[in-house]
């Protein structure tokens, strides 16, 4: 059992204790220290009680990381509501039908997503305020707005005079809901996971455990907070520490993330394997490839001098003061990986999903395996469902942070909670050490022509690192398979080709491919799709969108 009440030990305690200290800022922006989160807290608590919020209730929050989506939340889960987070790539009309069918009540907007919404379409919001500035945008019981208004003054003043022996939030138990998480996944259809306190905790008291984050040390936010991954590791865990978090208040480029790392020096980087192979093929894959260098790192001795260099300045990219840069959200790309392992360069590999909240497995750079996603972490039991477990089947887990079920939805809950086995729809393996390997998504698996099990993922990590290919999506037509190639266009601008020339070079990156796959696992063709794939907010691209077909 988790021994930490998640709202009276890990998010009042850090308040009382860190009162002083810089806790959220926004880059370029303004800062709250520890005691000002707590002021807006209260602030924040007095307008839920006079708007008639009671515990259990849904209060949904949608708008880009800032500090003030991170204050609503912290005061929503404080005051023993539910936080709804809804990310803002979803259209209006998914996040009207999210509204409604979480059945919020209070609705706190970015003003840029508040233009593209339509308030008659979320009938049961009470009321919709700004992230901004706390300011109402729509006021649907007037008489409650007016006894908020007139005590304004008094609120304002108890806030001032708040100190830390002051902080006294209500009891929530574990055991209540504190999250309801919608994710459009893979599939394409949202489903409400719904995370208890005692999930939120277990994540949290795992990492404060295991990653060595300490008072004062500085993080940079950019992962998207309302995904589990970005709001479990950049938010809550270094709050609860007593760190200082920097959030990017826009949609965050390579270059702008590079920019905040260089300046915020953060202690801990979290990040997907997208960014880190963007930054591999752009700054270090082209010197590497240099033909003074291939020779130099084929000399004993000569190329652990220039490990120890690149490492050095792969490290500075990211800011240099980091325990660990931490990826997760999909594989990283092997060959990068087999770098990095000979580099010593310091990252891990975790793994989890939002109905996990979303912590499954992970172990520290220095001892994590090579294609390893981790150990199982403490609060789980994982097994895997075949006769034996050096065998691949379906990860099946059970344990303090899994979801208790997808809201009003048993249909999906009974199909994938089962006698107590979340099942997660990802093929793995545990070698005898304990380390879990992750072999592809089931959903994903291609049958081949004579019952072999295909994982496209697999094959993609291939063309992948191919000079002039972005990123790719392999899948199958008629019992083929077929590669979708999202060129580098900058790369193939530099080089003067046009992308009509682009065929005969793919047909010879394809028969390279082949060479080194089974025969049943060889691509037949490989096409240019013009644009960037369309992806979940962990970054996984929607496959189902891409089912290839001939005209």
């Amino acid at each position: 059992m988790v021994e930490y009440n998640f709202v009276k030990d890990l998010i009042e305690r850090s308040i009382k204790d860190h009162w002083d200290l810089n806790a959220l800022s926004d880059y370029k922006g303004g800062t709250y220290t520890y005691g000002d989160v707590a002021k807006k807290i209260f602030y924040l608590h007095r307008l839920f009680q006079d708007y008639g919020i009671n515990k259990g209730d849904k209060i949904a929050l949608v708008g880009r990381n800032n500090s003030n989506w991170g204050i609503i939340y912290l005061a929503t889960i404080t005051y023993g509501a539910v936080i709804v987070p809804i990310l803002p790539d979803f259209s209006a009309s998914e996040t009207h039908n999210i509204l409604n069918h979480s059945d919020s009540q209070i609705l706190f907007v970015g003003d840029m997503m508040w233009g593209k919404m339509n308030e008659a379409e979320i009938p049961n919001v009470k009321v919709i305020i700004s992230i901004a500035n706390f300011d109402p945008l729509v006021i649907k019981n007037k008489e409650a707005h007016k006894n908020f208004e007139e005590s304004l003054g008094e609120i304002e003043t108890l806030a001032q005079q708040l100190t830390p022996d002051k902080i006294q939030y209500t009891e929530v138990s574990n055991a209540e809901l504190g999250v309801l998480s919608y994710t459009s996944g893979t599939t394409g259809f949202s489903k409400g996971v719904m995370l208890t306190m005692n999930s939120l905790a277990a994540n949290i008291d795992y990492g404060r455990k295991n990653i060595g984050l300490v008072a004062g040390d500085s993080i940079v936010s950019f992962l998207p907070l309302a995904h589990a991954f970005g709001c479990a590791f950049e938010f809550l865990l270094p709050f609860t520490v007593g760190c200082h978090v920097t959030f990017l208040t826009k949609i965050p480029s390579p270059n702008i993330i590079l920019e905040a790392f260089g300046k915020i020096k953060p202690r801990l980087v979290l990040t997907v394997p997208l960014i880190i192979e963007k930054i591999f093929k752009k700054q270090l894959k082209p010197k590497l490839s240099k033909p003074l260098m291939r020779i130099l790192l084929n000399i004993p001795l000569v190329n652990l001098i220039l490990y120890r260099t690149i490492n050095k300045k792969l490290s500075e990219v990211f800011g240099g003061n980091f325990l660990e840069i931490v990826i997760g959200g999909a594989p990283l790309n092997p060959d990068i990986e087999r770098f990095f392992k000979k580099i010593r360069f310091r990252y891990a590999v975790g793994y989890g999903m939002t109905e996990c909240g979303p912590l499954i497995s992970y172990a520290g750079w220095r001892v994590n395996r090579m294609s390893s996603c981790g150990k199982t972490i403490n609060y789980l039991e994982l097994k895997i469902d075949s006769k034996d477990p050096k065998e691949e089947g379906e990860i099946l887990v059970r344990g303090e942070n899994v979801m208790v079920g997808y809201y009003k939805n048993p249909e999906d809950t009974s199909r994938t909670l089962i006698d107590g086995w979340l099942h997660t729809g990802d093929v793995g393996i545990i070698d005898p050490k304990g380390f879990l390997f992750i072999k592809g998504r089931s959903k994903s698996m291609i049958l081949g022509p004579s019952g072999q099990n295909i994982y496209p993922e697999e094959i993609e990590a291939r063309l992948n690192n191919l000079p002039i290919v972005q990123e790719s999506v392999v899948v199958e037509q008629k019992g083929r398979l077929v590669g979708l190639i999202f060129p580098d266009f900058e790369l193939i601008e530099r080089q003067g080709m046009k992308v009509e020339e682009l065929e005969p070079v793919l047909e010879t990156y394809r028969s390279e491919v082949n060479m080194n796959l089974p025969q049943y696992s060889q691509i037949s063709k490989l096409i240019v799709h013009a644009q960037e794939f369309e992806k979940t907010p962990k970054q996984s691209i929607k496959r189902f969108k891409y089912q290839y077909s001939e005209n």
